[in-house]
């Protein structure tokens, strides 16, 4: 320890000064999970680039999010994690010359990871064995739930520059209508749209079956006003042709299956209107477009909304705590059909 420590001192006065934007940083924020998880860390990454424009900011990802952190104009370099070995992680991360990093999310394989990239700044939660190798470990307890996740990310960033503003825009997902025209061409989409994705995905911990899922498509086709989509990721195809079963051949839905990245689902999935699903990524993205939600959540804290709310206005955002209980769980999907006839009848 006596040897490392003229090396920690010097990195102690070099942070005081980039934390008053005296220099330039390369800053990077590691999470590296799913879609869902990766998205609440958008913001964070946001308010590093606006808090000093000649940041360099570097997202270390999972491979199925290096489209969308790709298409965001606050991240300057994506990393991709795919899974490999813990030394050609560390190669990457060194590669990129990281002043310091913030882990939202941690696990021992990032963590030694950035240890033997030599990070001079390695901030994380103080949780988990993995947090021996960062050298600025913040107690959150994230298990209370006293924020939602999005929160807790951006708290991370506090404890880098004292004085950022961490207020952000939402919509901070935006893209054209360009592939959104060419969606409704191909299916004689006229009127605005409301889309039901039935599948998990992600961690999502509670659902309607597939049969409720049809009782609410009824609702939304008896409404004139609007065209109803169904969504399917690009391992659905069983549930999708379940569902066209279902629906039978006198449904006006049209099911949709997307083959393409996450931001080319988001091309499309920005101009809905309103978004009926479980808490899962694509509830995150609709959400982080603009896009209207109607959410489902297990009656958990956990797994509740006040943990996984999305990152957009929350004045367009819905949530339903699905109970265990039969009762319980009957009850609040009458709820839930109630207000999704209300609010079509209000119109979009």
């Amino acid at each position: 320890m006596a040897v490392l420590y003229p090396l920690l001192t010097f990195n102690r006065v070099k942070w005081r000064k980039q934390n008053n934007k005296g220099e330039a940083m390369n800053i990077l924020v590691v999470r590296n999970d799913k879609l869902g998880d990766f998205i609440t860390a958008l913001p964070t990454l946001y308010v590093l680039k606006r808090h000093d424009p000649r940041n360099r900011i570097v997202a270390l990802v999972a491979p199925l999010n290096r489209s969308l952190a790709e298409s965001c104009d606050f991240i300057d370099e994506v990393i991709v994690d795919g899974g490999g070995d813990i030394l050609e992680l560390a190669f990457k991360i060194r590669e990129a010359k990281i002043d310091a990093s913030i882990t939202l999310f941690s696990n021992t394989r990032v963590a030694i990871a950035q240890f033997l990239a030599r990070i001079p700044i390695r901030i994380a939660p103080a949780t988990k064995i993995a947090q021996i190798f960062y050298n600025r470990r913040i107690q959150q307890r994230r298990s209370r739930v006293e924020m939602a996740e999005f929160e807790y990310n951006l708290q991370l960033a506090r404890a880098l520059f004292t004085q950022i503003d961490l207020d952000f825009p939402k919509p901070l997902l935006r893209f054209d209508d360009t592939a959104y025209r060419v969606f409704c061409a191909e299916y004689g989409i006229t009127r605005p749209v409301v889309a039901f994705h039935p599948g998990f995905g992600g961690s999502s911990d509670a659902n309607w079956t597939l049969g409720e899922y049809v009782e609410l498509v009824w609702i939304a086709e008896a409404c004139g006003t609007v065209d109803v989509v169904m969504t399917f990721g690009p391992d659905e195809e069983a549930l999708c042709e379940e569902a066209a079963a279902l629906l039978g051949t006198q449904s006006r839905t049209h099911l949709y299956r997307s083959r393409g990245s996450v931001v080319d689902f988001a091309h499309v999935l920005s101009s809905f209107k309103l978004f009926v699903s479980t808490s899962t990524g694509t509830y995150h993205l609709a959400s982080a477009c603009g896009c209207e939600t109607f959410t489902f959540f297990a009656d958990t804290l956990f797994a509740s909304a006040s943990r996984w709310k999305s990152i957009g206005d929350e004045a367009g955002q819905h949530h339903y705590m699905i109970p265990q209980n039969p009762q319980g769980r009957e009850a609040m999907f009458e709820r839930v059909k109630r207000e999704l006839k209300s609010r079509l009848e209000a119109g979009l």
